[in-house]
């Protein structure tokens, strides 16, 4: 029986397949994408798959029909059914399979969905989801046949793995808000076998999150959190976004530490095994981090936004850990390299279960900057890559400090400012940082006069409410 598909422009990103289900998202998209990508996984001599699915409404139809696509490639898939994001992944390691397939809307609206992918334990990213599109279209997948589906309880593997690498030395008591996303069972199995006092919020896996939108980045979806920490009276609240491949903290007093103030604690402690090692961060990180990680003795490597991206990086420079600002935190020190929130958090809790002072004077030993949220600014797929090369030549004809890892991101006296496109939105990404309020604004003036400079005429308080 030959086979063609087509999926909607919008669903084919950089880093997964996503869109809104029953709009442009569909099952016939899942089987489309298990019937290339198992056909891709065969390219490359491979014939198992490990497949998950998270705690959306739509996902157990969604993945229904991938295993299907998949199984129709030939593919021997083992189904790890409902679970987070990187249990998946783990999976996939732990059961030596070809290749793995998360559906998963991730921190997206409820109505949303869609695919992570890795092939052979890499991320599968950029091109290889286009040619997901183009082979799909061209009908180029191999012959159907028949493979094999089991079920497989990988959760207790999980997290005994998770809980062999706890290494704190006081118990604590931690608050800790899953968000209703698709962590709650693994959460609940993992507190039960870590020392201390664990209180749980949103727990139950519910695919409409009812509490709050399970994004840790946003400061409001984190109130509930930072309540329940200080009627507690707790040493830290931890958070997880929808599929939990992202962290948010709050510390001791309420306070919310940003993913490159927390990975501080984590290079530290990570350092003393690997002096001079390598650690990566993303273009909108802190230089408060990367100063940090020189000071410990560490090797600080700005790289590109983009977990994907991140990950191939930490490969290829044998990175003990790396993270984003986002949350995304990747552990290769006697983990996967993968970005896992759970077992981020068990890292890092043994690190505060170590730590003679609590998280929130951890917090206030930093050096005090000044910063804008990541600002984002409206302009089409066809003008945003441009934009940013216009920036970057005119800064460099003058004579600035640039780096262009990932769009432009320019040092002077006050401090930084970063301007890059958005590799899944139609938005200009920014971000500002000075020791000083004086020096943001100065910032926050070349950033404007720059994108004046190339038509745009940007509204910071207007076009920027509510990031």
């Amino acid at each position: 029986m030959s086979f063609t598909h087509q999926f909607s422009k919008s669903s084919l990103r950089e880093y997964d397949i996503r869109g809104i289900v029953g709009e442009s998202l569909s099952e016939a998209d899942a089987f489309a994408i298990g019937r290339v990508f198992g056909s891709m996984v065969a390219a490359v001599g491979g014939k198992s798959v490990a497949a998950g699915r998270d705690g959306r409404l739509s996902s157990p139809a969604l993945a229904a029909a991938l295993i299907r696509g998949l199984m129709a490639s030939g593919m021997d898939v083992i189904d790890v059914g409902e679970g987070p994001t990187p249990m998946l992944y783990f999976s996939s390691f732990d059961n030596h399979t070809d290749g793995a397939v998360m559906v998963t809307g991730s921190h997206n609206p409820p109505n949303y969905n869609g695919f992570k992918m890795m092939l052979r334990n890499k991320p599968f990213f950029g091109s290889q989801i286009q040619e997901i599109g183009a082979r799909a279209a061209a009908g180029d997948v191999v012959a159907e046949t028949t493979g094999s589906v089991v079920q497989k309880d990988v959760a207790e593997a999980y997290v005994a793995r998770m809980v062999k690498d706890w290494d704190g030395e006081r118990p604590l008591k931690i608050v800790w808000d899953n968000g209703n996303g698709a962590a709650g069972d693994i959460l609940v199995k993992l507190v039960a076998a870590l020392p201390g006092t664990h209180i749980l919020l949103n727990e139950k896996i519910d695919g409409t999150f009812p509490a709050h939108h399970p994004d840790p980045t946003v400061p409001k979806n984190l109130e509930q959190l930072i309540a329940a920490v200080a009627a507690e009276g707790a040493d830290v609240g931890i958070a997880f976004d929808g599929d939990a491949d992202r962290i948010g903290l709050v510390d001791n007093e309420g306070h919310i530490l940003f993913g490159d103030q927390f990975l501080i604690l984590m290079a530290r402690d990570v350092l003393k095994s690997y002096p001079g090692g390598t650690i990566i961060a993303d273009v909108k990180a802190s230089q408060v981090l990367f100063d940090e990680v020189a000071k410990a003795g560490g090797t600080p490597l700005m790289w590109k936004t983009g977990h994907s991206l991140i990950k191939s990086k930490m490969a290829e420079m044998k990175s003990p850990l790396a993270g984003e600002m986002s949350g995304h935190i990747f552990y290769n020190d006697k983990w996967y390299g993968f970005d896992d929130a759970l077992y981020a958090a068990v890292r890092v809790l043994g690190v505060i279960a170590r730590m003679p002072e609590t998280v929130a004077e951890f917090r206030a030993s930093l050096p005090v900057v000044v910063n804008t949220p990541e600002l984002r600014f409206d302009c089409t797929e066809e003008r945003k890559f441009t934009v940013v090369a216009e920036v970057a030549a005119r800064l460099k004809a003058a004579g600035e400090k640039v780096s262009d890892t990932d769009g432009v991101r320019v040092n002077t006296a006050d401090g930084w400012w970063l301007l890059r496109a958005s590799n899944t939105q139609a938005v200009l990404v920014a971000r500002c940082e000075s020791r000083s309020e004086a020096g943001l604004a100065k910032l926050k003036a070349a950033l404007a006069a720059q994108l004046a400079a190339s038509g745009l005429t940007p509204d910071f308080d207007a076009e920027n409410a509510g990031h």
